[in-house]
């Protein structure tokens, strides 16, 4: 039996403050959208030509609160073939939250506190 990976969630609080922001930092653009008949969720599921993985973001009517992630010692990672220039723009954007130069990465934060790994292409 095999299986492949398809699709990651993370729960958002504002939705479109999250799609500009995987759309500026990653280069996610969304593919498909499920809106609930009721008004009560928002799923947008995310992604970039480089892969068939996506990245769904879920909006929650109800939840009136930041989620709460524990302690973050989870993470989604990302390569990229210019590592100067994504860490560029990181820093200007201002969301690179911990660096490990040893290891030649770093870690970006979305605008809910999901951590994203970045680092060089074959590394």
């Amino acid at each position: 039996m095999k299986f492949k990976m398809i699709h990651e969630n993370y729960n958002v609080l504002d939705l479109d403050r999250s799609l500009a922001f995987y759309h500026k930092a990653l280069g996610l653009n969304e593919v498909r959208r499920i809106n609930a008949e009721d008004g009560s969720f928002i799923i947008v599921y995310l992604a970039s030509p480089e892969s068939d993985f996506q990245l769904e973001l879920t909006w929650m009517r109800d939840m009136d609160r930041p989620y709460d992630l524990g302690d973050c010692e989870f993470h989604l990672a990302f390569e990229t073939e210019d590592f100067e220039a994504a860490h560029k723009l990181h820093q200007e954007m201002g969301c690179i939250c911990f660096e490990n130069p040893a290891m030649g990465i770093y870690f970006i934060q979305d605008p809910d506190g999901y951590w994203l790994e970045i680092l060089p292409a074959n590394k």
